[in-house]
Formats: C-alpha cells, structure tokens, sequence
C-alpha cells in the first residue's frame, strides 16, 4: 500500500545504484537525474532537456535504458541503477569506450555517457545488430558535434569485434536511403 506524500515533506528513497546501495530522504518533486548528480554526485548523468528528448539523462533502470529526467527519485525506491560510471569502473563498456576514441565518437562529451548506455543496452540484448537497428537505437540521443557517423561506426566496429568478424579498414557505414 502506498503513502500519500505531502509535497513539502522529504520522502525517503531506497535504491542501488552501480551495485551500491542508498538511502536518502528527497523532495518528493526531485528527478532521479538530480538525485543522481546532487545526492549521489554521478555527473556522467547529463541533464538536457528535462523532457526526455535529448536523452543525454540516460541511465540503465533495472537492466534497460531509460531516461532518468522523466522519473522522480522516489519512483526509483527500490529499483537497481546503473550509471555511466558504474559501467565504466566495472569495465563492462571498455570495448565501447576505445572504439568511440578510435573512431572520434566524442567531440565536446556531453552526449557520451548517454550514448555508451545507449549502446551496451543495444548489444546487451542484441548481439549481431544490423546497421538500420544500430542507427535507430543510438538515435535515442541527440548530438550535435559528431554528426553520429562516427558514433555509428564505432558501434559497428564493437559488433564486428564482438562476433570475430575482420575489421573493415576506413569503410564508411552506408549512406542512408532517402
């Protein structure tokens, strides 16, 4: 059965976040995305847009990506998070890391620590992504210096690399059909 919180009351919230667990009394009107950059002091969480269309505020919310702009902290009571960071110290997402430095997938960074959940969430539960479903799945965040070819091709590189598949040396991902 669920409290009714008034909204001047702190609400106390529960959660692991990147295998730690927290407990935090919160404004019951806070976002996780502020939870977890204010409370928890994770900044690889980027707020854009607070709307859920940039999706620089992704975060992988009990195994799945998921924008962390559009869920209050006390939503997350009892939910398991991980972060960019918890990602990146476990080193579940060092191929994709490397593969966005070697392919320039990152100019000003803003949109990478979105973009790298994004795409552990794709190969997670797809290992052998087509290009098209590679391109829709990273669509989910908007970067404005990269253009996402390189994005692209770096994801595509850690596919080819994950199946054992021979490197393709400067080969562009296909044009997209008009």
């Amino acid at each position: 059965m669920s409290e009714k919180v008034i909204m001047s009351e702190k609400a106390q919230v529960q959660l692991i976040v990147n295998e730690q667990e927290f407990s935090r009394y919160v404004e019951p009107r806070m976002l996780l995305s502020d939870f977890l950059r204010t409370e928890l002091g994770l900044t690889g969480t980027h707020v854009g847009c607070e709307h859920g269309i940039c999706g620089a505020c992704t975060v992988m919310i009990d195994g799945r990506a998921a924008r962390s702009c559009l869920m209050f902290a006390i939503q997350a009571n009892g939910i398991r998070i991980e972060t960019i960071e918890g990602l990146s110290d476990t080193g579940q997402i060092q191929d994709l890391q490397e593969a966005f430095s070697r392919h320039h997938a990152l100019q000003c960074g803003f949109c990478t620590g979105a973009m790298l959940v994004i795409a552990h969430d794709l190969l997670k539960s797809d290992s052998n992504p087509t290009e098209e479903t590679v391109k829709d799945a990273m669509s989910a965040a908007l970067c404005r210096c990269t253009g996402y070819w390189n994005i692209l091709e770096a994801v595509q590189s850690v596919v080819r690399s994950r199946n054992n598949a021979p490197p393709q040396v400067n080969a562009p991902m296909t044009e997209a059909k008009e």
